[in-house]
């Protein structure tokens, strides 16, 4: 089931089961508690992040075919940064490059997500797939020159700034994708593939990283886990391709659907 987080006609905030373009079939209740179809159809006024993240834990290097691009070394365990709850933005809000911690080296990474849908800890690789609430397609903005020069040796700054997690379009439940770990994945700039990929190609899969997060640790329902990203990134480019005012990134993954984002100055 493919599930869209909207506000209506009213601005109401609503679930729905996507049925057609701006056309869901709309929820009772949320989807931690459970979703109770209504027979009514509603129109979509505007699409929203499927979920309000209460944590979005994301990994570094976790394609080894990025890790090459990049000449960095296969980690031998994963990688974890986090970004703000603020970074989370709408599909088809834009992607705002900082101006106040001005950075000229803001970059697209194409992820996968996946949603935790029960609290959990300590989660065996062979259960990892019992608190997988879904999946959807996460943009991992990353601001190079905090991330690289400025950060203090850290990740965070520069990953995490407002409008960098953008999240959508939909939540895709897992009776739709049997296997997280075998789906395309691409990135478009301006309509130019930039990213093209399968998450196969992930050193550390969705279960290893379930496993690995929850380990010694709670993960709440809501919490967001951003996967890593393929090769392609505007980084490795030659020369490296920044996004600008104007730009168009598009994010899109099998069997979950295209999140589009707009880039603009931040004001």
């Amino acid at each position: 089931m493919k599930i869209l987080r909207y506000l209506d006609a009213a601005g109401q905030i609503h679930f729905g089961e996507q049925r057609a373009a701006n056309v869901v079939k709309r929820f009772e209740g949320d989807p931690y508690s459970g979703l109770i179809p209504t027979d009514e159809l509603a129109q979509v006024k505007k699409i929203l992040t499927p979920l309000i993240p209460t944590a979005i834990l994301c990994i570094g290097l976790n394609y080894k075919k990025h890790a090459a691009e990049t000449n960095a070394r296969i980690p031998e365990v994963p990688i974890l940064f986090m970004k703000s709850q603020s970074a989370a933005q709408n599909p088809g809000d834009p992607i705002e490059i900082p101006t106040r911690l001005a950075s000229h080296e803001v970059d697209y990474e194409c992820e996968l997500a996946v949603v935790i849908g029960r609290t959990c800890k300590n989660v065996p690789r062979e259960h990892a797939f019992d608190y997988v609430l879904g999946y959807t397609c996460a943009n991992d903005v990353s601001a190079r020159d905090w991330q690289k020069k400025f950060g203090g040796s850290q990740w965070c700054r520069g990953k995490g700034f407002d409008t960098f997690a953008p999240l959508g379009p939909v939540l895709v439940t897992p009776d739709e994708i049997s296997n997280p770990n075998s789906l395309t994945i691409r990135t478009l700039l301006n309509g130019e593939v930039v990213q093209d990929c399968n998450t196969e190609d992930m050193i550390f899969d969705v279960p290893a990283l379930i496993e690995f997060l929850s380990g010694s640790t709670t993960l709440a329902p809501g919490t967001v886990i951003l996967t890593g990203t393929p090769h392609g990134v505007g980084m490795a480019a030659k020369p490296p391709r920044w996004l600008k005012p104007g730009d168009e990134v598009v994010v899109e993954i099998e069997k979950i659907g295209r999140l589009v984002n707009p880039v603009v100055l931040e004001v």
